[in-house]
């Protein structure tokens, strides 16, 4: 007899929860940026790496002692993973106190082309932070806003 609630549990249609889904491309954003493999990630948690692929997906929830030992592997605090979380998902899945504050908070616009997820922004990011000498990695981040339109 399967359980709603077993580890690969989903929202009752069978789909990946929306939020575990956002925390699961979260993982999957950190991971990356460290230049990290699903393999390496897997030892460190003492999992397979098929298992980090069912939670960066989504199809597998992250629960709290799990969420924990990636914050630390990753080397994030806990709330990264639920960092710029789409504003309809927060209204819609977060709690009664952020439903009822979110008013009060300034806005933040997302990237509505999911620039921060693409595979060459990760690479970017991740060859700039392999420049050790913090003076040339300033002088690469000089030349990259000089070629940029002002805002």
């Amino acid at each position: 007899m399967a359980s709603d609630e077993g580890p690969e549990r989903s929202d009752k249609d069978g789909r990946p929860s929306p939020i575990d889904v956002h925390v699961g491309s979260r993982i999957r954003l950190r991971r990356t940026l460290l230049g990290m493999s699903q393999e390496k990630l897997g030892e460190a948690l003492g999992l397979t790496f098929q298992q980090v692929q069912k939670y960066e997906r989504g199809v597998n929830r992250v629960g709290a002692s799990r969420l924990f030992d990636l914050a630390r592997v990753l080397d994030v605090p806990i709330s990264f993973f639920f960092d710029d979380m789409p504003e309809p998902l927060a209204k819609v899945y977060g709690s009664q106190a952020t439903r009822r504050t979110s008013g009060f908070a300034e806005s933040q616009d997302g990237f509505g082309d999911d620039t921060m997820n693409r595979r060459e922004t990760l690479e970017l990011v991740r060859a700039y932070y392999r420049i050790t000498d913090p003076a040339v990695r300033k002088r690469v981040f000089d030349l990259i806003k000089s070629l940029t339109p002002e805002e």
